[in-house]
């Protein structure tokens, strides 16, 4: 009876064996030399493993540090890193900022990590072991612990340092279309003097400067349909080139990999079309069907700009003065020298093709389930799950 209890382990043992041989056959099989990529900054293999195009079990062989993260585009490319299977850090200030990042990826991919960004201890805690690190910090209006200057231009610049410090493979910083050292924009100043403190910290960092970005938690659209008052400004003669958000989180992705056409680049990404305040405000009005634009309205700038000062004091700011400034700035045009949407591979959304997704909850209920008549052209079926 022994003997045979030990024959029978002995054979399920050579079985199992066998087994696991032809497994690993298959698994050697099928790694090729197009799996391994070589970073030219710091000569380090990043293996892939996997299902190609990401999913569960993919594994993108990065590690990637998001600063920002917790903002609106960071989300989106959090998401967008960690469904190819890259393991992402997720540097957070407030417990709560961090907990809707943590279901994007698979067990242990999202690791959250407490951080300030005075720190240079807990910012290189954060980079130490990643070979890509993306710079997405910024505010909208200022506060007393936080001016435009110590967010955009010296944090930025105190990142790069660290991450450059610590061997970081690549720095993405984004910054903004509109940059200028001359602008009369504190906001936009201090973007311009953050990609040269960038770039002078970090050798080869990529520069991306998106327009106006338009998404879910957007202050673009939503604050059109929910406070179009505060946009009949300058007479809606204001140009913009607003930019979605899910194609800028997407070009961010795709620069992980891009490192020959990426390295050392400026990228213009903003939006494939220019449109007036008063074109934008018609579009919500088509889409909503609520009355947005008032014909012949416009609020003077030094009327917006005492409220804003009196709503900053009083409550938590909705419009910040420099805001109302930026409503009189016209979008600029791609800098000479600049990269673009193509180099990417990447044919950018129009608003009128995807409006409809973040402001049909502005539809009153008899009409939420209308059909869209107006407002452009119509959406792309299989892009986004709207049936119209």
């Amino acid at each position: 009876m022994v003997l045979l209890c030990t024959a029978s382990s002995s054979t399920t043992l050579l079985a199992r064996q066998a087994l696991l041989a032809r497994s690993a056959a298959v698994v050697g099989q099928s790694r090729s030399v197009h799996d391994l990529v070589i970073k030219r900054k710091t000569g380090l293999p990043i293996h892939r493993a996997g299902p190609y195009g990401g999913g569960r079990s993919s594994v993108s062989g990065h590690v990637a540090t998001v600063f920002g993260c917790t903002g609106f585009l960071g989300r989106y490319l959090v998401d967008r890193l960690a469904q190819k299977g890259t393991q992402v850090v997720v540097p957070y200030r407030d417990e709560d900022e961090k907990r809707h990042l943590k279901v994007m990826g698979d067990l242990g991919q999202i690791v959250p990590m407490e951080w300030d960004l005075r720190s240079d201890q807990q910012i290189e805690e954060c980079l130490r072991h990643s070979d890509v690190v993306y710079n997405l910090t910024g505010r909208a209006h200022e506060t007393k612990n936080f001016t435009f200057e110590d967010v955009h231009a010296t944090g930025a610049g105190r990142i790069a340092s660290i991450a450059a410090n610590a061997g970081v493979s690549r720095f993405i910083h984004v910054s903004h279309l509109n940059a200028s050292k001359d602008s009369p924009s504190p906001f936009l100043r201090s973007k311009a003097q953050g990609e040269e403190l960038v770039k002078s910290a970090f050798e080869g960092a990529t520069i991306v400067r998106p327009g106006h970005l338009y998404g879910h938690e957007d202050r673009f659209l939503n604050q059109m349909a929910s406070w179009p008052l505060t946009w009949h400004v300058n007479y809606g003669q204001t140009k913009l080139r607003p930019a979605h958000s899910i194609d800028v989180a997407h070009a961010l992705e795709v620069m992980l990999d891009a490192e020959l056409t990426s390295i050392g680049q400026t990228f213009s990404l903003a939006g494939p079309r220019t449109y007036t305040i008063n074109q934008l405000l018609n579009l919500v009005q088509s889409l909503t069907f609520e009355k947005i634009r008032r014909e012949g309205l416009n609020v003077p700038k030094f009327m917006l700009k005492a409220a804003t000062k009196i709503a900053d004091r009083a409550w938590w700011p909705m419009l910040s003065p420099d805001e109302v400034d930026r409503r009189y700035i016209d979008d600029l045009a791609d800098e000479p020298g600049t990269k673009s949407w193509a180099d990417l591979g990447i044919e950018p959304d129009t608003v009128e093709e995807v409006a409809i997704v973040y402001l049909r909850r502005y539809r009153s209920n008899l009409r939420f389930e209308q059909p869209v008549e107006t407002g452009g052209s119509r959406l792309k079926k299989g892009k986004y799950h709207v049936v119209d």
